[in-house]
């Protein structure tokens, strides 16, 4: 813990497994209080069980795409802790199951894009006046499927595209008060990072390692330095980016022989 954290509040939605969970852990680490909020409540708790140890932790039940529990669960932050001081936006899903975009139902398109992207708004919307009060700072986790794509993931890829575009129009409209960055993250291997009854050990082979110039597929503890970094006062002079954290391999050619 350091005196620059120290008393200090986050709010991880998608908290209870994968990416959001390894933020959670550093930021508990690095002397925040924080906020598990995730729509699975059983991996929220578990979580915060998990990790009670490390620091003042909260969970809370949140479907992020809900603007009345978007409300509600603020609503738990501040009456627990007092303030605000980082809205990490990482609450997320793919299109399920993928396919060719002609079948690609409006239902499923508008289901992902609520959760992506309006629901990363609504957080910021609605943690916005905490938030500038503490001189706080918003994270949001977009994707490499922002900038490039594999066959049928259109409503994934946009939503992601639009969070990168939504953290520089915050950026512009909630500065200088308020500080907003994006990390668009590349191969993270999760599996070991999920609730107890879906965890398992990441199978990975030397080539999946090896498409990456870093040498490695990577993990939550990655992104979660790159966000730690973002909410600190260190970072006082960064805001609208887009930080990728791929190991390289978005800059690796590719030719087919």
């Amino acid at each position: 813990m350091t005196q620059q954290t120290a008393g200090r509040v986050a709010l991880v939605t998608g908290g209870g497994q994968g990416i959001g969970k390894g933020i959670a852990k550093r930021l508990l680490e690095e002397g925040m209080a924080v906020v598990i909020a995730d729509r699975d409540a059983a991996a929220a708790q578990e979580t915060a069980g998990e990790f009670g140890s490390l620091g003042d932790v909260l969970a809370v039940t949140l479907d992020v795409a809900d603007e009345a529990a978007v409300v509600g669960a603020l609503d738990q932050t501040l009456s627990r802790f007092g303030r605000l001081d980082a809205l990490i936006n990482n609450a997320g899903h793919g299109s399920s199951p993928p396919g060719p975009v002609e079948l690609l139902e409006l239902s499923e398109w508008n289901r992902v894009l609520g959760t992506n992207l309006t629901g990363a708004f609504l957080c910021a919307k609605h943690a916005v006046p905490a938030l500038r009060s503490a001189g706080g700072a918003i994270v949001n986790i977009a994707s490499t499927r922002a900038l490039q794509s594999e066959a049928d993931t259109e409503a994934y890829s946009a939503s992601k595209g639009g969070l990168v575009a939504l953290t520089h129009a915050l950026a512009v409209s909630l500065g200088p008060h308020i500080r907003v960055n994006c990390v668009s993250p590349g191969w993270i291997a999760v599996d070991d990072w999920k609730k107890s009854g879906k965890r398992t050990a990441p199978e990975l082979r030397p080539e999946d390692h090896g498409q990456h110039p870093a040498g490695r597929v990577g993990r939550p503890e990655d992104i979660a330095g790159m966000v730690a970094y973002l909410v600190s006062p260190q970072a006082g002079f960064i805001t609208g980016q887009n930080f990728i954290v791929d190991g390289g391999m978005t800059r690796k050619m590719i030719y087919v022989p």
